[in-house]
């Protein structure tokens, strides 16, 4: 009982900074619409056409659903207390930090409340969530083929970007931008992207049967 409620608060605490983030995010991605003349529907659209923004979201999301734990009467909460979900999660808020810090870093230099709102949401959070994973999620049941299912995500994320980037005229990221690189190379950039993804679920698993315990999570 004690670990749940230190999972329980740890969970709070953490989805606490999460929707703090996604909230400033959102009201930072209005007011940039508003200068740029695209308006308020502008800065919603461009806010949801991220994937650290939508993975964030979805950690959040996780995040409440275990510090909530039975006493939230909300099916659908369930999915995001399942293990596969949540590894999931895992592996996709992990390549939000990674691909930011590897990459996208150094194309930028916010300042003020964009830089307190960056390093939460590429910094702060995916080691969080990581920690969140694996204190709670029992691995046993983890499985490799469940990888292909966890992958649907990741690529119906691409398939959304693109879409909305040919719609818009602009892309979220650099690397799947197909008016400076061309489809070619963003579909290889994609593929590289997915493929990495793929191999970060299977390290997820291996390192997931290092844990003995007989029950991790809320007890």
């Amino acid at each position: 009982m004690l670990r749940s409620s230190r999972l329980r608060r740890f969970a709070t605490l953490s989805a606490l900074a999460g929707w703090f983030a996604l909230g400033a995010q959102f009201y930072l991605s209005v007011q940039l619409g508003i200068a740029n003349g695209s308006g308020v529907l502008g800065g919603v659209v461009a806010y949801f056409s991220y994937f650290t923004i939508l993975t964030n979201l979805l950690a959040a999301i996780a995040l409440t659903a275990a510090a909530l734990g039975d006493r939230a009467a909300l099916p659908w909460l369930d999915l995001f207390r399942r293990p596969g979900a949540v590894t999931a999660i895992t592996a996709s808020i992990v390549v939000v930090g990674s691909v930011y810090f590897v990459i996208l870093r150094h194309i930028w230099e916010p300042q003020g409340l964009q830089l307190v709102v960056d390093v939460l949401l590429h910094y702060v959070m995916p080691p969080l969530f990581l920690v969140y994973w694996w204190w709670a999620v029992p691995k046993r049941v983890l499985r490799p083929s469940a990888i292909v299912r966890w992958m649907a995500y990741p690529l119906g994320y691409a398939l959304y970007a693109l879409v909305l980037g040919a719609v818009r005229g602009r892309y979220p990221y650099p690397f799947i931008d197909v008016i400076a690189l061309g489809y070619p190379r963003v579909l290889i950039n994609s593929a590289v992207l997915l493929a990495g993804f793929a191999l970060l679920c299977w390290g997820l698993i291996l390192l997931g049967r290092l844990d003995q315990r007989r029950a991790p999570g809320f007890g």
